[in-house]
């Protein structure tokens, strides 16, 4: 092709001719640009829209990677921060864990101890009914039975014994005066020379609390001082006791046997003193007449100093061993009301 100068004329169809040479350099560049891209990233690279340059690829990884470094970023924060507090919270925590831990289980142990304490208070409350059922039963027993079946009774079995003065006890804490007390107090107020005998003593307090030399007797032994008899046939001398005393002891059908072996047994000028349940001498309730039973002891050979009446729970009588051979001619004894409880 002949150069054109400028002033010559152009020859026809060189737009077209212009146009392909372009086209063919524009081709010519984009296979070389692929070719580059080739080599950079293999076979597949110029083909993926989304990497076509090494800072997208790049800034794509990184956008990819953010999301994951921040949580370890936060995380490895939280970590070392837990780390920290952990070093100096583990005592608290541990501490704190002993102290729950000691809690729940002073707790669990409260409330053990509060379900055996209401088990054991229910177990109490029904022993307690159980002993005193059987302590009612006892007495009963005693009130209407002979004084050598009631001795017989306990010597087979002692522990019935030991109920029966558990219950007894029991029954006078509820009392607002104890008789033996009182006896106490009119001993204390006299010689201490006097000798005594304590008809049915139980556990034997009236010697317990006096300095004066007593015998104390009753069905069954609690314990070496105790002379174990029948209280009508007792092993003391004829005439050799001071004072003899009845505390709430006039028990069985035949009590008036008691008492005959009292007055065998008192020198002369001796004491009677005897305290019994009021009940028992209540005329308008089925009891004794108080001067029906002073009677009968005249009869005997006693002779009444005082009595006191005026105590809600129990009576007092004090009486005197008149001289001479006793009673010579039978005596009217008044039936004392036993105690018999109501069926439950």
């Amino acid at each position: 092709m002949e150069k054109l100068g400028l002033g010559a004329r152009k020859p026809l169809g060189w737009k077209k001719e212009m146009k392909r040479k372009l086209s063919e350099m524009v081709t010519l560049s984009s296979e070389e640009k692929k070719k580059k891209m080739k080599r950079k990233w293999g076979e597949n690279g110029a083909e993926d829209g989304s990497l076509r340059n090494s800072k997208q690829k790049k800034a794509v990884k990184h956008e990819h990677e953010r999301p994951g470094r921040e949580k370890q970023l936060i995380c490895s924060r939280e970590e070392s921060i837990k780390v920290g507090e952990n070093s100096s919270a583990k005592k608290k925590s541990s501490t704190l864990e002993a102290t729950v831990k000691g809690v729940l289980l002073s707790g669990n142990s409260s409330q053990k101890q509060a379900g055996i304490s209401k088990s054991s208070s229910f177990l109490d409350k029904m022993r307690a009914r159980l002993k005193g059922g059987q302590f009612r039963m006892l007495n009963e027993t005693l009130y209407t039975c002979r004084g050598e079946d009631a001795f017989k009774l306990f010597q087979k079995d002692s522990g019935a014994f030991q109920m029966y003065h558990t219950g007894y006890q029991e029954q006078m804490s509820h009392w607002p005066q104890q008789p033996v007390q009182v006896i106490v107090d009119w001993l204390k107020a006299h010689s201490p020379k006097l000798v005594v005998a304590d008809f049915g003593c139980g556990d034997a307090q009236l010697a317990k609390a006096v300095k004066n030399k007593v015998f104390s007797l009753d069905l069954v032994a609690c314990d070496d001082s105790v002379i174990a008899c029948n209280m009508a046939h007792t092993p003391l001398e004829t005439a050799s006791i001071d004072v003899a005393v009845f505390c709430l002891s006039l028990m069985g059908v035949d009590y008036s046997s008691f008492l005959k072996e009292a007055y065998r047994v008192l020198k002369i000028r001796g004491v009677l003193l005897i305290a019994e349940v009021k009940s028992r001498f209540d005329a308008a309730k089925g009891g004794a007449d108080s001067a029906d039973f002073v009677k009968a002891l005249k009869g005997l050979g006693f002779s009444l100093i005082s009595q006191d009446l005026n105590n809600k729970m129990f009576v007092m009588f004090y009486l005197q061993k008149q001289g001479g051979k006793g009673a010579r001619k039978a005596v009217n004894w008044p039936d004392l009301k036993p105690c018999i409880y109501k069926k439950r």
